[in-house]
């Protein structure tokens, strides 16, 4: 694969405290819709994945939106200028997103935000895709997270990247786009239709 046409990208729906999360859904967003890169998200018009579709659609782009029936009174999914799939759960949109996407992409987050990327690394661990997984460590919002896989990894718990998952990270938002590029260009065309199991994502 030498072209990444959708990404998929898991971020807060809340903005979170520090201005810079919504300063790089803006910018991010500017930089998928310049590159034609569709946005695969969950779906709901606030927070910072609010802000990350807005961006994108307000520089010309494209966006699907996935998000469970039982979200859409939360969340309030965008219903115009955008493609948007109402899913019966979890499950399946998470599984609709994977379909749909052909890399992904964490910025700042919660728990939902951690559980899409930590199954994300689970199922490439276990060999069912091998489509690049980028957290964007923005003021180093992700440190945690690194530190504790980083621990994992020393206590021969998690495998090295050449067993398992090579996360990628990007400090600016710059940065993502390029590393997740040079990424998919290593893989083959079997390697981006793998999948996982059918329920169990």
């Amino acid at each position: 694969m030498n072209k990444i046409k959708a990404l998929c990208v898991y971020c807060g729906s809340s903005p979170g405290t520090d201005p810079a999360f919504a300063e790089t859904a803006r910018a991010f967003g500017k930089i998928l819709a310049e590159n034609d890169i569709r946005l695969v998200y969950g779906g709901g018009s606030i927070g910072l994945m609010g802000t990350l579709a807005g961006a994108v659609i307000a520089h010309g782009g494209e966006v699907t939106g996935v998000i469970p029936e039982f979200l859409t009174a939360h969340e309030r999914p965008r219903r115009l200028k955008q493609e948007l799939i109402v899913t019966r759960d979890m499950h399946e949109r998470k599984r609709t997103m994977f379909e749909h996407a052909d890399a992904f992409v964490a910025l700042p987050g919660g728990l939902g935000t951690l559980e899409e990327l930590v199954e994300q690394m689970t199922w490439a661990q276990l060999g069912r895709h091998k489509k690049p997984i980028l957290v964007a460590n923005i003021h180093g919002f992700w440190e945690p997270l690194l530190a504790l896989i980083a621990h994992m990894r020393s206590r021969g718990l998690v495998p090295e990247p050449a067993r398992g998952v090579d996360l990628l990270v990007a400090d600016r938002v710059e940065e993502i786009l390029p590393k997740l590029r040079a990424a998919a260009r290593t893989l083959t065309e079997a390697e981006t239709t793998m999948a996982v199991p059918a329920g169990r994502m």
